[in-house]
């Protein structure tokens, strides 16, 4: 995957927004005003996605190309290294895993939207 495909499906998902919140070389990617995702825009050799902590641990021991969370929350974040042999199909469901979790997390009323939005 490379940053136009990632950026591409990343927007793809209902309600997503992108941001430079910590400054022009990140790129975050929020949904109800929390991020699901984000990376480097001038590199773009790994991502960070949010992961239920017993699979991000599974996940970990499992591949080789995903580590904790770089700057993040080590519990419940996950770094996926772009080009080490995570397929497209495991980096999308990697970054719909992460986005289903903070939908999860957001109030009834916007979770109703979302849904809405993606019919």
């Amino acid at each position: 995957m490379n940053i136009e495909e990632y950026r591409d499906f990343c927007l793809s998902l209902p309600g997503v927004t992108e941001e430079t919140p910590f400054g022009p070389d990140t790129l975050v990617f929020k949904v109800g005003g929390k991020i699901f995702a984000l990376t480097n825009l001038q590199t773009f050799e790994s991502f960070n996605v949010k992961c239920d902590p017993e699979l991000a641990v599974e996940l970990r021991e499992q591949y080789d190309y995903v580590r904790p969370g770089f700057h993040m929350n080590k519990k419940h974040w996950n770094t996926i290294l772009v080009g080490s042999g995570a397929t497209i199909a495991q980096q999308r469901q990697w970054i719909t895993h992460s986005y289903q979790l903070v939908v999860a997390a957001l109030p009834k009323a916007l979770r109703a939207e979302l849904a809405e939005a993606a019919d």
